[in-house]
């Protein structure tokens, strides 16, 4: 892959851009619909395949665009059908998405950042730190990728900002990836089928709010209070539990969106029923849905899953404080399912060998 490549991501151009480009060569704007419609709708990979529109439109195409620009270096599939990519972006970065079935549903997961910035305890994605925010063009490229690995029948019914990457720092490049998404010349999802999750930064909160779409907004908690909270998830230290519902309150005030609180059940940290009871008094009377998560183990840290009967006590003290509460399905089980792990594992390959290959000082030519 030409790291240098002149040629530049099609994705990046939001539609109005897309019509300006096509108006400098002569044509008429709608040529600038037919284009999108094959990508976001039929699921080309090659401008050449874009059979009604005109030559001359193509051959432009192809010397100034390029469709995808990442590489898919490793693809999962498990038991369950849920699919696993890993890329390589234009760089030389990894970024991960992954494909999950439902009866009725067909979700992607996507990232936002290379790398993650957060420091949260007990996931993958940040052990190696942040490195850059993604484009717009690579955030929508993982939709796409992931369209393409559907069967004929099948649409992509929802997309999830919850892989890599805390996606309110990068919200510059993240909305109008996710107005592309949703707007019906796009992938024509619905808000409610767009979720976003955050680790909580309040002030980022509110400005998403501000952008006056309605988009739903997942919280990661993973604690009833900061005490707990800033040992799983440092970045805490600075905001606060408080600060934190507070903006979700006032992201649900201004959008009518309920929010989804997500807490990883981690075995011995989080997970007794005075934590639960703890957790439904902080939301008993907001407009809230808990999503509990078993944990997902990863081999570089100490952190296992409750079980069964743990996660099924912490439920039912959530329920009887009335809080609408839900388990996450695992998925993937047996393809290193949970976020950032085969990032983990190549970038930490690459280094290994580039450690080996580094010449030393006697191998180096005079």
């Amino acid at each position: 892959m030409n790291a240098t490549s002149p040629l530049r991501p099609i994705l990046d151009l939001t539609r109005d851009e897309l019509i300006a480009w096509v108006e400098e060569g002569g044509e008429r704007p709608y040529r600038a619909d037919q284009i999108r419609k094959w990508i976001f709708g039929k699921r080309v990979t090659e401008f050449d395949e874009m059979h009604d529109v005109s030559k001359v439109v193509r051959e432009r195409l192809k010397a100034e665009f390029r469709l995808f620009s990442s590489e898919v270096v490793k693809h999962q599939v498990a038991k369950d059908r849920t699919e696993k990519l890993l890329l390589r972006l234009q760089d030389g970065n990894h970024v991960e998405t992954v494909l999950m079935r439902e009866p009725n549903r067909r979700t992607v997961c996507i990232s936002s950042q290379v790398g993650c910035a957060m420091g949260c305890v007990f996931c993958a994605s940040g052990l190696l730190g942040v490195k850059r925010n993604l484009t717009t063009a690579e955030i929508l490229e993982q939709v796409l990728r992931v369209d393409r690995l559907l069967g004929p029948d099948e649409r992509l019914t929802n997309v999830v900002v919850m892989g890599i990457g805390e996606p309110l720092a990068n919200m510059r490049h993240l909305l109008p990836a996710l107005d592309t998404l949703n707007d019906k010349g796009g992938m024509g999802l619905g808000y409610r089928r767009i979720t976003i999750s955050t680790v909580g930064l309040p002030e980022k909160i509110r400005e998403f709010a501000s952008h006056d779409k309605p988009y739903s907004l997942a919280v990661s908690l993973h604690a009833p209070n900061d005490e707990l909270r800033t040992r799983l998830v440092p970045v805490n230290k600075n905001i606060g539990i408080d600060a934190i519902l507070q903006a979700a309150d006032d992201y649900f005030a201004q959008t009518g969106r309920r929010i989804t609180y997500e807490y990883v059940l981690l075995r011995g940290q989080n997970d007794s029923p005075e934590h639960a009871a703890e957790l439904g008094r902080l939301l008993a009377h907001r407009a809230a849905h808990v999503n509990l998560i078993p944990m997902n183990s990863i081999t570089d840290l100490p952190y296992a899953e409750p079980g069964e009967p743990q996660t099924r006590a912490f439920f039912d003290v959530l329920a009887r404080y009335g809080v609408v509460t839900t388990v996450r399905k695992r998925k993937g089980a047996d393809i290193d399912a949970a976020c950032g792990q085969l990032r983990l594992e190549r970038e930490r390959g690459e280094a290994a060998l580039v450690e080996i290959a580094a010449p030393t000082v006697a191998d180096v030519p005079a």
